[in-house]
């Protein structure tokens, strides 16, 4: 599988991508999210080991966020190469989501 989720110690939830983050792991990514704990709206995308971005999976960044509750929600992206970094500053994403 492409999307694994854990919980951190803080109560947080922990998606972490493996390999390519595009429409081929939409209902993975949706389902990671959606079966976190009941109103959680502080979520990690970890991408360590992330090896591509496409503007399918800024949508789903969005979802997301949205589900999250939007402007209350806390979502973090973690540990992208530079060529994501890169796709997220270009996209704004910086406004919307913690990049570290």
């Amino acid at each position: 599988m492409s999307i694994t989720t854990s919980s951190g110690s803080d109560g947080q939830t922990i998606i972490k991508i493996h390999g390519r983050f595009d429409f081929s792991v939409h209902q993975d990514f949706r389902s990671a999210y959606e079966s976190s704990t009941e109103g959680t709206s502080t979520f990690r995308i970890d991408m360590t080991d992330t090896t591509y971005l496409d503007s399918s999976a800024l949508g789903m960044l969005l979802l997301l966020r949205d589900y999250a509750g939007g402007d209350s929600s806390d979502i973090s992206i973690n540990n992208a190469n530079a060529d994501i970094k890169k796709i997220l500053t270009i996209s704004n994403f910086e406004q919307l989501f913690k990049i570290n």
